[in-house]
């Protein structure tokens, strides 16, 4: 009589790893302050300058460490290579590889166009660096700085859109997991970013320019309306679950039901929102609340992609998971951090961020630049 084996379950290494919750927490953040930047920058309140100029160093940091923890998801930097050389176009993160580019190029010539009034005057330190700063402001092209700029933010604001879109598609179609598997989740992810991007640009506003408080009074406004709208978009993936609306929302919600690990993701997720709305009508605590929304906006990622893939496909219960030490966990989030912290000492150092000029104070198409023979 042969023996009856039964299996109970089997558990599977996570495949998108905690690389993955960075190049998704620094992109969002990056397309969020981009966001942020377009109301100061095309337009003439300087109460909006203000937020519009430390929102652009937060664009230019994430955006340019992004590509970075995305190269070390793929694990080998070559794999990047293969989404152009033989590119699949029904699959979201093959756009992706478009996308990113185009996003990457549109922020850098905004920048460019927003800092050139002041990199054509030479502002910068040192004989060296004025020098460097005037030859690339070009000011012998003759160009219409504002409509330049102008030009730039419509083109970056579709490719930041577009990188919006795609980054929650990837994840939403994964039909195998009912928890990704919702309309709901680009829409978070949209919105959380917005929530982390509004708490940099207030920890940035405190860090480099001291507190200003029409500058964080409008930030932190703006913050508790993106933490109510997200609180409302998720009271509505609930809801779905619910009644049920559908199968796949009735399965999403079954599937975590009932574990604690799961409760307590609930229950951080009320009390943050609570402390960060609290935090943010408190004067001269904005960038604290700005900190905890930072911290929402990982955590939401985090909770997504490696508590998503702690819920077996098949089976009972919950895979194990745990943050590795090394490269691929712990090390790899702090690598990353202290590049962020690199480029904002670099950027801020170098360049003439405080100085950006908003579109409708540039000069016009015949009048000379600064430094201009």
């Amino acid at each position: 009589m042969s023996p009856v084996i039964e299996v109970i379950n089997v558990t599977r290494e996570a495949a998108w790893l905690p690389w993955a919750v960075q190049y998704f927490f620094l992109i969002a953040l990056s397309v969020g302050c981009f966001l942020l930047s377009l109301p100061g920058l095309l337009g003439t309140n300087p109460t909006w300058l203000r937020i519009a100029r430390v929102a652009l160093v937060g664009a230019l940091v994430c955006g340019i460490a992004a590509p970075v923890a995305l190269l070390a998801d793929l694990h080998q930097p070559g794999r990047f290579w293969r989404f152009y050389a033989h590119p699949n176009l029904n699959s979201w993160m093959a756009w992706g590889a478009f996308f990113i580019p185009g996003y990457l190029l549109g922020l850098f010539l905004y920048a460019w166009a927003a800092l050139r009034p002041a990199l054509a005057e030479g502002a910068g330190r040192g004989v060296l660096l004025r020098g460097l700063w005037r030859l690339v402001a070009f000011p012998r092209l003759r160009l219409p700085t504002g409509a330049l700029l102008r030009l730039a933010a419509f083109v970056t604001l579709g490719f930041a859109l577009l990188v919006l879109l795609y980054t929650g598609m990837e994840v939403m179609v994964v039909r195998a997991r009912p928890l990704w598997n919702t309309p709901f989740l680009p829409v978070q992810f949209a919105l959380t970013g917005l929530v982390g991007a509004t708490g940099l640009a207030l920890v940035l506003e405190r860090m480099l320019t001291g507190h200003q408080p029409a500058a964080a009074s409008l930030m932190t406004r703006l913050l508790v309306v993106l933490v109510l709208a997200t609180g409302l978009v998720g009271a509505a993936w609930l809801a779905a679950g619910l009644i049920p609306w559908n199968a796949t929302h009735a399965a999403a919600l079954q599937s975590v039901v009932g574990h604690e690990a799961w409760r307590l993701t609930a229950i951080w997720a009320g009390l943050a929102a609570a402390a960060t709305i609290g935090l943010a009508m408190v004067p001269r605590a904005g960038w604290l609340a700005g900190l905890l929304a930072l911290h929402a906006c990982w955590m939401f990622r985090w909770t997504v992609f490696i508590g998503g893939q702690a819920v077996p496909k098949t089976g009972a219960g919950l895979y194990a998971t745990h943050l590795p030490m090394g490269h691929d966990g712990l090390l790899g989030i702090l690598g990353t951090g202290g590049l962020c912290l690199f480029l904002a000492i670099a950027i801020t150092a170098l360049l003439p961020w405080n100085q950006a000029s908003a579109a409708p104070a540039a000069r016009p198409a015949g009048d000379a630049l600064p430094g201009r023979a």
